[in-house]
């Protein structure tokens, strides 16, 4: 199993700008909104609130009984 680690490992890309592969980890769900202007407004908070209702957690929820992770 630590030579599958090692080579996923090898296959991640380069540091590029922000992106550095030692942060990669697997998530259940990621989301971002923003203005691509950086303009602040109220119609941002209501779309990443729409997402955060939409990115539902089936463990969180019990949705399939045998699966999820305790959250």
């Amino acid at each position: 199993m630590a030579e599958r680690k090692d080579l996923m490992k090898t296959k991640l890309p380069s540091v590029r700008g922000l992106y550095h592969p030692e942060f990669e980890k697997d998530s259940c769900g990621v989301g971002f909104i923003a203005h691509i202007k950086g303009e602040a407004s109220h119609q941002i908070v209501a779309d990443a609130n729409q997402m955060l209702i939409n990115m539902d957690h089936r463990g969180a929820c019990g949705c399939e009984a045998n699966t999820g992770d305790g959250a």
